[in-house]
């Protein structure tokens, strides 16, 4: 499938985008209480939703960044995780939230989760997406935060990309 800027078509707006995301962080600043956490980001992705939602967050905040690959050029995962680059602090009895910019099959989110679980020995560790894709999902796994559902659309925009472009669309777009 190629896609064309021309092609596509508005999923989520800037403005209700922006919206959602006060809305998930007004839940997580709910939930922290003022308790330091470590933001976890997931590149490339997530850059655009992360540095939106941790400037809603109101507690002492620490971001650490990681690369995770499943899609390379295609429009649909290629089923393995490829960590690019998973190198962590040590998260040992920290707050842990991990942020993504999609849940699609959950193979990176089950991978990341198992991952931290499996390394440190988080205080707590919550996933919070901006996108949760359940009709796709092959893993037993959900994001305990999430802005939008999206049916078995491919979406561009606002971080999310096709083979490296569209992630500066200030809005989700998608080609029918």
């Amino acid at each position: 499938m190629e896609i064309k800027l021309e092609d596509l078509k508005v999923l989520y707006s800037q403005k209700q985008l922006h919206t959602k995301i006060k809305e998930v962080a007004k839940d997580l600043n709910e939930l922290y209480n003022g308790e330091e956490i470590i933001a976890v980001c997931v590149l490339k992705g997530a850059i655009v939703f992360a540095t939106d939602l941790v400037r809603e967050l109101n507690m002492p905040l620490k971001m650490e960044f990681i690369r995770l690959s499943s899609y390379g050029s295609s429009t649909t995962t290629s089923g393995k995780v490829n960590a690019v680059d998973i190198a962590l602090p040590d998260l040992n009895g920290k707050n842990v939230l991990i942020i993504e910019d999609i849940v699609d099959t959950g193979l990176t989110a089950k991978f990341l989760v198992d991952f931290i679980n499996m390394n440190f020995h988080v205080k707590t560790l919550k996933f919070c997406a901006l996108l949760d894709k359940k009709i796709t999902r092959k893993v037993d796994i959900e994001p305990d935060y999430y802005c939008f559902e999206v049916d078995n659309k491919f979406v561009v925009g606002y971080g999310l990309d096709y083979d490296g472009y569209y992630r500066n669309l200030p809005y989700i777009g998608y080609k029918e």
